[in-house]
């Protein structure tokens, strides 16, 4: 039960400091949707989506009124469509994307995750299917989001992927040039991929999932700069355990939501994850938090470390709040949708090379970052390479989502909207390092992966 300074407290920070839940994302399992006839698959993929998250919609929307926390994306994952469709007569499998994003649209979510394949190792028949249809799959849907793990710390990373998704994101960019290529927006590259991620574009449904379940993402970095600027030059330890503290009341609604939502749909609650998702909404930035701490700019020597600290403690705290904490979990640290990252990036103070830091101590990886439109294939793949060594050797998830801006230059701004708000594009090294890529073959996997 909550007293009556807790219902308060929540208030509060929903009215004041943007708390909300970020998403509530079902997974559903098609491993029972594979048929030889692609068009049966596909037939099958959407009934059963739309069987089983009919409500999920409605539900959300009823949480949301009756307990007065806002929900702000209804989403759903899905079985890697590459293990689905590989028993299909089919060399493509665009119609599957085609199909999911139906099946969305039918049911009323913002996002549905899954048109996904696994190669770290290497491509079976239905992964190079699948990978090869991304660009066209993710130029003709709305709904639909993409991912690739091309690396893990049990596999080393596989090169050859690696290339080929370079020339994806590019591809994929000039194909959605007059949309703002935002088609780049729902695709993401990993290094060790996890099975219950409710954020997109990288969501899917991992083999070790159930049949269905329910997953929720909260975010709050509003809510956390707030308590910080309680303890102003406060020693770290201080700002660890308010940051702490915090996470633990953030994750709480969470679980209390995610809870309520799988009673109300009667479907296994999964996990929460306690992710501090930023928005374009001012007072909605993690770089602002990292400010708070004493940093004159987000990007500035020092950085790492106050987001490491940040990570570690909203982790800490979380976990007193729920025993079911997965997806990824920590902070994220995607520029276009951060106006504090926006902010720091005009002002000099952040870089590419200075993100990619970063990543090395928070959640994901590279996310949403606008890169000038005449990159190379081969520098993108070069930039993919980089953020996978940090994920495969440190033992984490990392991830890519850049944006070549077809037709734009370093300094000049390419506008989103919504949740995704504006990107200012950085500067990337005009170095080659197609050499580099042209080897191919595979990364072998550190000696961290030998722990058994």
């Amino acid at each position: 039960m909550f007293s009556d300074f807790e219902v308060i407290e929540t208030l509060n920070m929903i009215e004041k400091e943007n708390l909300d839940i970020r998403t509530i994302t079902m997974g559903i399992s098609l491993n029972d949707c594979a048929d030889p006839d692609p068009k049966k698959a596909q037939q099958k993929i959407y009934d059963k989506i739309t069987r089983y998250a009919k409500d999920l919609v409605k539900t959300g929307n009823d949480i949301q009124r009756e307990f007065g926390i806002p929900i702000i994306n209804k989403r759903v994952s899905v079985t890697p469509i590459s293990l689905v469709a590989a028993s299909s007569d089919t060399d493509n499998y665009v119609d599957f994307a085609i199909a999911l994003d139906k099946a969305a649209k039918e049911i009323g979510v913002d996002f549905i995750g899954g048109f996904s394949a696994l190669v770290h190792k290497g491509f079976t028949k239905g992964d190079r299917i699948l990978v090869d249809s991304i660009s066209e799959a993710l130029t003709v849907t709305d709904k639909v989001c993409s991912s690739v793990n091309i690396g893990s710390t049990r596999a080393g990373i596989n090169m050859d992927a690696v290339k080929q998704m370079g020339q994806i994101v590019k591809d994929l960019a000039y194909r959605t040039k007059d949309n703002d290529c935002l088609g780049c927006a729902k695709l993401v590259v990993f290094c060790n991929a996890v099975e219950d991620n409710p954020f997109m574009a990288g969501a899917f449904l991992g083999t070790g999932e159930p049949e269905c379940v329910i997953n929720v993402g909260v975010s709050g970095p509003g809510v956390v700069k707030s308590a910080l600027e309680k303890v102003k030059g406060a020693d770290f330890e201080t700002v660890a355990e308010t940051v702490k503290k915090t996470a633990f009341k953030i994750t709480r609604m969470g679980q209390m939501v995610a809870k309520e939502a799988s009673k109300r749909l009667n479907v296994p609650f999964g996990i929460v994850d306690l992710s501090l998702a930023p928005t374009p909404i001012v007072g909605d930035s993690v770089a602002h938090i990292l400010e708070e701490m004493g940093l004159e700019s987000c990007g500035t020597h020092g950085t790492t470390a106050a987001l490491a600290l940040l990570n570690d403690a909203v982790k800490k705290g979380g976990v007193f709040a729920t025993s079911s904490v997965g997806g990824l979990s920590g902070a994220f640290i995607p520029v276009s949708e951060d106006a504090g990252m926006i902010d720091a990036v005009n002002a000099g103070s952040l870089s590419l090379e200075k993100l990619e830091a970063m990543t090395c101590v928070c959640s994901v990886g590279l996310d949403m970052i606008v890169i000038p439109g005449d990159t190379s294939a081969s520098t993108i793949s070069a930039i993919i390479a980089d953020e996978a060594a940090i994920g495969m050797v440190n033992h984490k998830t990392t991830a890519v989502r850049v944006i070549p801006a077809i037709g734009k230059k370093e300094g000049e701004v390419l506008e989103f909207g919504g949740l995704l708000g504006h990107g200012p594009i950085m500067k990337v090294s005009p170095f080659s390092s197609e050499k580099f890529i042209e080897r191919g073959g595979r990364i072998p996997a550190p000696l961290q992966s030998l722990k058994n």
